[in-house]
């Protein structure tokens, strides 16, 4: 079922912005929901899943980047929430033989994965997928078009 894009800051904003952020696009996520996370090191990608977690109930001390766990489960939700990192991933192959495409189409979770492309050819036609983008000391985030 296709759902409404995700209303985004139309501004460049600052990284002390994010909880506010963070309120206003949890207020737009639920269960089921796969949020692609695009962007280079730093750009705040990690960052952004602690935000909307925390507005979900999440405790932000509880979030950190997967990048060597690969994958991440919190509690704390109305639903589980699974943050994933496949940077260190190099193959399709390599993602299936650790299950990871199994746990990150997960129906009844809300799925966030950062470095996202070996995963985009075995996803749903209904997803988002957010760019972060450096501009100096405030970060812009965009949709990418036809996703959800």
């Amino acid at each position: 079922m296709a759902r409404p894009p995700l209303q985004l800051p139309p501004e460049p904003f600052g990284l002390c912005a994010l909880p506010e952020l963070g309120r206003a696009l949890a207020a737009q996520l639920q269960s089921g929901d796969i949020i692609l996370l695009y962007g280079d090191l730093g750009a705040g990608k990690t960052a952004l899943v602690r935000a909307i977690t925390a507005a979900l109930g999440v405790d932000p001390a509880e979030v950190g980047s997967p990048t060597f766990a690969l994958v991440h489960t919190y509690d704390g939700a109305a639903w589980p929430v699974v943050h994933a990192d496949l940077y260190r991933l190099e193959s399709v192959a390599e993602l299936q033989a650790a299950g990871l495409d199994e746990l990150l189409i997960d129906a009844q979770a809300l799925v966030f994965v950062e470095w996202p492309t070996l995963l985009e050819p075995l996803l749903p036609p209904a997803h988002y997928a957010l760019e972060l983008a450096i501009c100096g000391d405030e970060r812009i985030l965009t949709q990418r078009p036809a996703c959800v």
